[in-house]
Formats: C-alpha cells, structure tokens, sequence
C-alpha cells in the first residue's frame, strides 16, 4: 500500500510538471519561454531542405542568445519606440483583419456593385455593342493628310457595301490597335462613355447597320452596329467583378467599415485597438503557430534594432575602432597571391590612355572614381569606361592580360576601342578600404561574442533539460 501510494504521489509530481498541454522549457531573466515557442522556432529553422541543420541540443544556445538580445532590448524600452510600434502593429493587424471578413461579405459586395452597375447602366438606356475601323489623325494634322484620311475611309465604306469583310479591313486598315486585333470589337458602350460625335453616329444605327465615315477629334470612324443589350447576368460577370474587388482593395473597405460598426456599437470606452487585440487573443487561442509567427516577427524587430544599435551600424560607423582593428590584426588578411589595385579602362582617343594616369595620380585610392567621373564623365558625355577595384587572377579578362601575364580573350567595349589599365600589384592589403567589408565583418563578429557573453552573466537562464527531451522534431 506505502509503495502504491508513494507512486501515485511520483506520477502526479511528475504530471504536474511536465503533463501540462505547454510547460515551460526555460526562463530568460526570470521570463517563462513556452515549449511550443521554442519548438515552432527549431522546427520553422531546421527544416529538411537547411543546410546546416542543427539537433535540439545544438539549437538551445542559439534560441538562447536570440532571446537574450529581446530581453535586452526591451529593458531598453525599444518596444515604446513610435517607429517600433508603427512596423509591429502594421504586420500584427495584417494577420488580423482578414478575420473580419467573410466569403459570404464579399460575396454581398460583389452583389452590390452588381446591381448599382445594373442600375446605372439600365438609366442610361443599356449597352451598345459596336465595332469600327478608325483611320486615326493626329492633332496637327495637315489638310493632305486629312484628305488622304477621308479618301482612304470612303474607300473602306465603299468596299463594305460591296460585302467586304468587316473584321479582316479593321484589322488591315484601322488604327485603333486595341480593337483592330479583334476585328474593330469595341467593349461594351453606355451613353456618355466616348466623344460625343462617336456617340451621335452610334446612337442613330441599328442591329446589323454599318455607318458612313464620321469625323471626331481622333479621326474618322466606320461604326458597324452589333447590337444593344443589358447587363449581362451576375454569374457570367462574377469572376470580373471579384477581380475589381481586389484590385480596388475593397476588402480594406468593408474590414474598416466593420470595425468601426464595432467600435460605435461598443460606445466611447472601446477602441479599434482594443477591438483588434481581443481579436488577437481570441485567433491565438485557436492557432498556437499563428501566435508564435507574431511573437516572431515581435521580437524579431527588436533584436535586430537592438543588434543595429550594439553591434552591426555601431561598428560600421566606427571608422577608428575599424582602423584599430585592421592594424592590430593585419597579418590575418595576408593573401595566397597578388592582387592588382587599380583600374581597367576603355577610352575612344589614345591621348586620354595617359589623361587618366594624371588625373589619379598621387590620390588616394578612394577618391579615383570620383575624380575621373568629374573630369572625363560628366555634362553627359562619357569618354572613359572604367572598372575600379582590387582583382584578383580571373576578376577581369583585361587585367589578366595585361597585369598577370595571362592569356585571355578581352571583349570589345563599343565605341571605346582603346584599352588600358593602371595600378599597382600589391601581396597584401595596404589600408583598411581594401578590406573593410571583411574587417567590418571580423569586428562585428568578435563584438557580438562579446555582448552575447555579457548578456549571458547579466541574465539568468534556466533550461528544463526534462522539458527539453520532450521536444517534438517535425
């Protein structure tokens, strides 16, 4: 009996800690960090197709960092910031709007617009079905011209009355690209949808008519009556219509009508915000990866404004810690061979193969670019072609050539028939600039190990290694 209730007593120990739907797997700075965060954070990283795919227990020192630098970020009270508040609750609300809207609301808008369609149209008389051959003028046209466009359009009428084939002479001769294609087709027409002298002509034909060439401000136009109908029915339309809908971001207009039918209904003591957060809590409730996306991208902003701030635009624009760092450590940045520093080159007159020498020369490297474009390429006239860095054997087919020694096939620069380069061969980097994308690199790696390790002795982090072991790998 003792042993008996003695295991009882282990089993609801045991279900008390870890039994719980999401127990907690460890706690950053006192602050509880779910299981199924963590194990949404593992499995979302550490799919099949990553590369560098790390177990559980090499992946908890990296989540661990990672919530480090929130914690550190919010104790920095970047979560107050106006420009963090904009970008969170921009995304956060682009997650939960969608839910105040159904099929069925869109559906009733696309009815609505529908039937005001119908109604606009049907006061309108209906909708007239037309073709036409346009021969097109232009604004300043001369009297010949217009002569000539007459004469052509007669032409066409006179063929059309003899039983030439309407759509195959739109196609030939009309102008109007956009319905020429289609034989003359012209979208549906209602009364003041096009120039008035098109509209008298159009209004006056019957099923089955074709008109004389009438002249409007575009040209003249043969118009060939199809026919006049109604609106077409709801269902044929429907695809167009919620085609419309989204291309007008009229969802947007019927969540905002929604939410502010629920802020009137809830009186001055609620708010849109309010309205969305219960939503929120209400979606989460039902989605845990929903929950944990927006926690994401949460903290995801703040670690990566907190990393700007401490390690990342910190270092960059630290121009002395930079030089410091390349002098302390430039042994590191030795290279296997030689590289050129300087420039390749295409000029269309030989003087300028030596003009460009003596303007670069006894500058610093950094400036070249600068004053070559001032001197040789500006007002719009470009006289010179360059390439400027620091190459390597293979960077540059001209360089190889000239500077290496190797055989390579230079391609022609169109109209910069004459090729030159200059420069220097060096064994190893001479100033920071020529290597300062891997020193900014070298510095923010070493920087960031350090305040990851500071970060590690001001925050206590507890692991449940029990927890831990339960982690489901997707």
């Amino acid at each position: 009996m003792k042993f008996k209730a003695l295991l009882s007593v282990a089993l609801l120990s045991a279900t008390m800690a870890y039994g719980q739907a999401d127990p907690t797997i460890m706690t950053i700075n006192g602050q509880p960090v779910s299981r199924s965060e963590f194990e949404y954070s593992y499995n979302k990283n550490n799919t099949d197709g990553v590369i560098d795919r790390k177990s559980v227990d090499e992946y908890v020192p990296l989540f661990v960092n990672y919530k480090l630098k929130v914690q550190a970020a919010l104790d920095a009270h970047l979560d107050t910031l106006p420009a963090f508040r904009k970008e969170f609750l921009g995304y956060r609300n682009q997650q939960i709007r969608p839910a105040f809207i159904t099929d069925a609301d869109v559906e009733d808008e696309a009815r609505k617009i529908y039937r005001d369609t119908k109604q606009q149209i049907d006061a309108n008389g209906g909708l007239w079905h037309c073709a036409h051959i346009l021969i097109g003028m232009g604004q300043h046209t001369s009297k010949e011209e217009e002569a000539a466009a007459r004469q052509l359009a007669d032409s066409i009428y006179t063929a059309l009355q003899r039983g030439a084939d309407f759509a195959n002479l739109a196609k030939r001769y009309s102008t109007d690209t956009s319905s020429a294609k289609n034989g003359g087709d012209l979208p549906r027409l209602q009364k003041g949808q096009t120039v008035a002298e098109f509209e008298k002509a159009m209004l006056t034909l019957k099923p089955g008519e074709t008109s004389r060439p009438m002249l409007s401000p575009f040209g003249y136009h043969i118009i060939r009556m199809i026919g006049h109908e109604s609106l077409p029915p709801y269902d044929s339309l429907r695809a167009d219509i919620m085609q419309y809908i989204e291309m007008r971001g009229l969802r947007d207009q019927i969540i905002n009508q929604r939410l502010d039918s629920l802020v009137q209904a809830g009186g001055k003591d609620i708010t849109q915000e309010q309205i969305l957060d219960r939503k929120l809590a209400e979606l989460e409730e039902k989605d845990a990866d929903l929950k944990h996306l927006i926690r994401e991208y949460h903290d995801g902003l703040l670690m990566v404004e907190m990393s700007n701030r401490t390690v990342w635009d910190k270092v960059a624009k630290d121009e002395t810690a930079l030089e410091a760092y390349f002098r302390k450590h430039r042994k590191q940045y030795k290279w296997a061979e030689p590289r050129f520093k300087g420039i390749a080159y295409h000029v269309k007159k030989k003087a300028d193969v030596d003009a460009v020498k003596e303007c670069v020369k006894g500058l610093p490297f950094s400036k070249w670019a600068e004053r070559l474009r001032n001197t040789f390429n500006k007002d719009g006239n470009i006289r010179i072609r360059v390439e400027k860095g620091i190459f390597r054997k293979g960077d540059n087919a001209l360089i190889d050539r000239e500077v290496f020694g190797q055989k390579a096939t230079v391609a022609p620069v169109e109209g910069y028939p004459i090729d030159a380069v200059f420069g220097k061969k060096i064994k190893a980097p001479e100033e920071l600039d020529d290597v300062r994308d891997l020193v900014i690199s070298n510095c923010q790696e070493e920087l960031e190990k350090s305040w990851v390790a500071a970060l590690r002795r001001k925050y206590k982090v507890v692991i449940d290694k029990a927890v831990l072991s339960t982690v489901n790998r997707h």
